[in-house]
Parts: C-alpha cells; structure tokens; sequence
C-alpha cells in the first residue's frame, strides 16, 4: 500500500507517492465528491518510469475535514504545500473537475512547480453561485445521498450507468463526508479563473467526454483556448470522469501529452 499522511500545519492530506523520486513526477488530483482512487482505472495503462503523486483534496477520502466553506484560494495552497513537502518541481498536473480548477490556480501562483497541465472536464468558471447554493442546501438537509441519483447522471454516459461498476462510484460519493462536499461546493461557485488563466504560458492539454453533463465539452474547450498552443481531446461516449470510463484512451492521450513536451 502506498498510502501516506502530510501534516501540512492547517490541514492533514492523504497521499500516495509511487515510482522513482527522481522520475519525471505526474500529479493527480481528482473531483467533487470522489478520492484519488478515482484515478486507479488508468494506472495500469502509464508508461513505466513515471513517479505519480494523488491525494485527496481537504473534505474528502482520508483526509482531515474542516468545518465549511472552502475557498479556492485554500484548495491551491493545499496542493502548493503538498508538493513541497515532497520536493515536487516541474510536473504535469493532471486535475479533473475541481481538481483542474485547482491545477489552474497553482500554475498562476506557482509555474515553477508546473511544466504542462492537463485540464480535464473543468473549466474557468464552473455553475453559477445560484446553482451551487441549492446544492449546498440540498446537501445539508439531506446528505450527499439526496443528490446521489442526479450527480450519477452527471458523471456516466447512460451505458455506463447501466452496469453493476456503478455502485463503486455512488459508494465513493455517498461516503465522502456532507462538510467536505459543501466546503468544496463553496470554493467552486466563489471561481473565475478567466483572467488569471488567460495569462497562462505553458503546455496545456484540454479532455472532454461527449456525455459529461457537469462541465460539456464546449465549456472546456473555451477554458483550454485561453491558452495560446493549447491542445484538445475529445473522449467519445464518456461522461464527466473519462478517466473511470474509458481509462485506456484516457492514459493514450495523456502519455501522448507526456511525450509531445518531453516528460518522458
């Protein structure tokens, strides 16, 4: 097991660290609602030779809970610390969903941690506040449970939702703590990384899925833009977690990516 905890002072995060220290490093870090088991589909699909960091994000998996709200500002600052405690410099971070927002908060802060990013079914700009106050609500009168149903619908094609595996993924939700949902709802709706983002001068790489009904592929495709030489993939019949769905493209693209600028 490659499970390991970072007392980072405000905040506890659980990590796995795996592969040679001084290997070209890969950072995951994952979306609303899951941990970084999220990105276990695609390990066995990497090239060798890589070191890979994930972690969960504050609220959620095994790391410490917080009382809400979060803000971004938090969430890159997580990550910033993390990465020098383990003497992380120059990788390619690869964040989906909240964790793509965060990986663009970190490069604008940090490009000296950063080489190329991947940007995978996020956005600048996610939802409107509006939208995530009722979830924020709903969350809090019922649980993550009383979004389950909806937020599966979000993340799975239809294909996808009607196989047993789905129960994985609706347990990893449904069990993430109601705080860290919340806390990290809160830090989505208080986002616009238009502007910083805009500035970014680094490889990017964008992932869409054709069925993703949290963040569609137009709206990541306009994120990616913002940055001049950028490139974009789409992932056909997958929802908002590609890398779940359709873990061998996914891991193709992203060791295409690895490749094209040299990190492997």
């Amino acid at each position: 097991m490659n499970m390991h905890y970072a007392d980072l002072g405000q905040i506890g995060l659980h990590y796995s660290d795996m592969g040679d220290k001084e290997a070209p490093c890969v950072v995951f870090a994952n979306s609303l609602g899951t941990d970084f088991r999220l990105w276990d589909p695609i390990l066995p699909f990497l090239p060798n030779g890589l070191r890979i960091v994930r972690y969960d994000k504050r609220g959620h998996g095994l790391s410490q809970c917080p009382a809400p709200p979060y803000s971004m500002g938090a969430l890159v600052n997580d990550a910033e610390r993390l990465l020098d405690h383990l003497n992380v410099k120059n990788c390619v971070f690869v964040g989906l969903s909240i964790g793509g927002m965060i990986a663009q908060g970190l490069a604008v802060k940090r490009l000296d941690l950063i080489r190329g990013m991947v940007l995978s079914n996020t956005a600048a700009k996610i939802g409107q506040p509006a939208m995530w106050d009722e979830r924020i609500a709903a969350v809090k009168e019922g649980g993550i449970n009383a979004l389950a149903d909806s937020i599966m619908e979000r993340w799975f094609s239809n294909a996808f939702r009607a196989k047993a595996e789905l129960h994985i993924w609706r347990n990893m939700l449904t069990r993430q703590e109601d705080d860290g949902y919340i806390g990290c709802s809160a830090a989505i709706s208080g986002t616009d990384f238009f502007t910083p983002t805009s500035g970014l001068r680094l490889p990017v790489l964008g992932i869409a899925g054709t069925e993703d009904g949290s963040t569609p592929p137009d709206l990541v495709r306009e994120t990616v833009n913002l940055v001049p030489g950028s490139k974009f993939h789409l992932i056909r019949g997958a929802g908002h977690l590609p890398c779940v769905e359709k873990p061998e493209e996914y891991a193709q693209v992203l060791t295409g990516f690895l490749r094209e600028i040299g990190h492997i």
